[in-house]
């Protein structure tokens, strides 16, 4: 049996699982997923895990025939002695049959292998090292890379090109609906400012859910609705939506042994994760067990002063993180204190302009009070005079007294409708009383909480108290150890140490004085909690003031359903143009298009264009050469001529099949042409020049070198 790591072109490589298909001799094939070049994918082999060995075993393409499956048979070419497993725990033919009959079966048992190795490491490493692991850890990147794969294996594509691509911190986000726990890690990883894609909330969400020793929880949870919840975002076959999500489940909830502290906020995570080295999983056989035995049992080995310095700056990085969490506590306090007593300012605004206006409405209901007994005392005599008078006094002044009581009648109903509008108003004013009441109560026990907090705080200021004297003294004893070993250390590393215990002291300086500052905090909040609980009394009396506020709202309500429906109108209209924006849109990207087309067209053209002013350049060079090379012809044509040579010849047309002057072969477009001069036979280009000649009555066509000599000849001026 034989280790094997997965190894692309720039070394081992995990692969998404339905990234591509088949290896075509070693090179992957990519199916234009960023983050899957160079990959070997995991569909094509079998994954087997024996304590530390990792086995894979190539499959079979052709894997319809039960016969070429049969493990190390003849017919079976994929499948090399170098990916052999004869392990005891091997699933036989019928099942590697099965295996390749469903690539996705491949897929999940792959992952499911693989995640054993990581987390079997990671808990090992973590168990070796004894302190907490950090973003640096080798095991815990390589796990969390191959969750990735877990949880995003078989999620489903976007429908079309505008639906909304789906994604794995669309799905994380639904674990808030179940338990109000993971709220917190939400909101958190909303507001990172330096995350902006999805994935990188999705890595960030389950960093923060791992050192809140939740994951397994948060993801049991999706388990569970997962019927209700993942069918729209997984396929069928996808491995959270089988039954290897169990697994995956178990072997994280093994995981809370171990103790984590990440940085979010310094991590890049947007950019694509990095690849597995499958080499720090295999069985190292250079490594000998007595080794460790031997050098543990010297008290001054350098390796017992590397765990005693490593205790130290364990318990150094827990004191800084406790002190950034209790100056969170602290400005989160002072914001408080300060919202508290902005709030107390406008409550006693609030109280001063309700006083005032309830001692007009006080006032006013008095003086309307007077009003109606004296218009009630008055209207009861002035209604009996008319039965007490006798017929005969009927008069002028009966007829006055009438008229007086009809008007009182009328100034009686209008004081009895404003009176049962004032009783109407006295209603309300008692409901939002008891309104008031409620909200004081609840404020009463919001300043309860606030008091149960501040003493929590002060318990584990305390507490941290306890924790600088311990760490105060430890310092002083490793500062005693340091000092009697600094004779034998160099000198460097006694410095280094000295720097670092002075840089403790004062963190515990800063410490005590952090804590005085949270005691005077302290203070001034159970000030102002005495403050609010005298107020508080006195808020009962806003009720006139949210009346007003009421009866306002009222006509507010009526204006904003006008303005309602104006926005409505405005919103269709605007939503019609947005469609038309989008349709010019779509039209200005297939120009871009085309003019990204026409661009590659033009700097083509304009490459040619270069090319051929270098052959002209090239041609002009050669032009003058050539010129030089007629005046040479020109002195041996005269001196040929002074010797009378004349043995030109007329070439057949059978016997010639290449151009005698740029030795180009004649075909149906490049015709043969008899130079009448020298009668040697030429292209058209080569002898598209006409000179008269003494044995032709007209000019007849002559090739480019008789040419030369013809004008040479005839532009000869005969000496004197």
């Amino acid at each position: 049996m034989h280790p094997v790591a997965l190894e692309g072109p720039h070394g081992p490589q995990v692969a998404h699982p339905t990234a591509g298909r088949q290896l075509h001799d070693g090179a992957p094939a990519v199916a234009g997923i960023p983050g899957a070049q160079d990959t070997i994918y995991l569909c094509n082999f079998r994954v087997s895990v024996d304590g530390e060995w990792l086995c894979l075993k190539e499959l079979d393409q052709d894997g319809l025939e039960l016969d070429r499956l049969e493990p190390g048979g003849a017919d079976n070419p994929s499948l090399s002695p170098a990916f052999s497993t004869p392990s005891p725990d091997d699933p036989g033919p019928m099942l590697l049959s099965m295996l390749t009959r469903d690539p996705a079966a491949v897929e999940r048992s792959n992952l499911l292998n693989i995640s054993k190795l990581i987390v079997k490491e990671l808990i090992e490493t973590s168990l070796k090292y004894g302190r907490m692991l950090d973003s640096d850890h080798m095991p815990l990147q390589h796990f969390f890379i191959v969750l990735e794969h877990v949880l995003r294996h078989g999620l489903r594509p976007k429908k079309g090109l505008l639906g909304p691509k789906k994604e794995l911190w669309d799905i994380l986000q639904l674990v808030e609906k179940y338990t109000p726990e993971a709220q917190d890690i939400t909101s958190s990883v909303r507001d990172l400012p330096t995350v902006r894609t999805a994935m990188g909330r999705a890595r960030a969400w389950l960093r923060l859910a791992l050192m809140q020793k939740k994951l397994a929880d948060y993801l049991k949870v999706l388990i569970d609705h997962r019927d209700d919840v993942l069918r729209d975002y997984f396929e069928p076959d996808a491995l959270i939506m089988c039954d290897e999500a169990i697994v995956i489940m178990g072997l994280l909830v093994g995981l809370n042994v171990i103790d984590c502290n990440l940085c979010v906020k310094e991590e890049d995570l947007d950019c694509p994760q990095g690849v597995i080295d499958f080499s720090l999983y295999l069985r190292s056989t250079h490594h000998c067990p007595g080794e460790h035995a031997v050098s543990s049992t010297d008290p001054d080995h350098p390796d017992n002063n590397h765990s005693n310095m490593s205790t130290v700056l364990d318990q150094k990085n827990y004191i800084e993180e406790l002190n950034r969490h209790l100056n969170a506590t602290v400005t989160n306090l002072q914001a408080k204190v300060e919202t508290l007593s902005t709030t107390n300012a406008l409550m006693k605004e609030d109280l001063a302009i309700s006083k005032n206006g309830l001692m007009s409405l006080f006032e006013e209901n008095n003086r309307l009070k007077r009003e109606l007994d004296s218009a009630q005392s008055g209207s009861v005599p002035l209604s009996k005079t008319p039965d007490d008078a006798n017929a005969d006094s009927i008069s002028k002044k009966s007829s006055d007294s009438s008229n007086d009581v009809d008007e009182i009648k009328q100034q009686l109903a209008a004081e009895r409708k404003q009176k049962a509008e004032l009783q109407k108003e006295l209603d309300i004013q008692i409901s939002l009383r008891a309104e008031m009441e409620v909200a004081m109560k609840l404020l009463e026990k919001d300043i309860h909480e606030k008091q149960d907090t501040v003493i929590s705080l002060r318990r584990q200021l305390e507490d941290i108290k306890l924790i600088n004297l311990d760490m105060y003294k430890k310092l002083q004893e490793c500062e005693q150890e340091l000092t009697q070993k600094g004779e034998m250390e160099c000198d460097s590393s006694l410095k280094h140490k000295t720097e670092l215990i002075s840089k403790l002291e004062a963190k515990s300086v800063e410490m005590t004085d952090t804590v005085q500052r949270l005691d005077e905090k302290y203070q001034e909040c159970l000030k102002t909690c005495s403050a609010l609980e005298n107020q508080a009394a006195r808020l009962q009396q806003e009720s006139a003031e949210a009346g007003e506020e009421r009866t306002r709202a009222k006509g507010e309500l009526g204006v904003e359903r006008e303005w309602r429906v104006s926005l409505e109108q405005s919103v269709n209209k605007d939503r019609n143009r947005i469609a038309e924006l989008q349709r010019e849109l779509t039209q200005l990207r297939e120009v871009s298009v085309k003019f990204v087309n026409l661009q590659e067209d033009y700097y083509a053209l304009k490459e040619q264009c270069n090319q051929h002013e270098l052959t002209l350049e090239e041609l002009g060079s050669q032009l003058r050469v050539s010129k030089l090379q007629v005046a040479d012809l020109q002195e041996e044509v005269d001196n040929a001529r002074r010797a009378g040579i004349s043995d030109a010849t007329w070439m057949r047309d059978k016997e010639v099949t290449h151009c005698k002057g740029c030795d180009k072969e004649f075909n149906m477009t490049r015709r043969k042409h008899h130079c009448r001069n020298c009668g040697d036979i030429f292209c058209n280009a080569c002898s598209d020049n006409t000179m008269p000649l003494p044995s032709l009555p007209k000019p007849a066509r002559v090739c480019d070198k008789c040419h030369v000599l013809l004008v040479a000849r005839y532009s000869v001026v005969p000496q004197v």
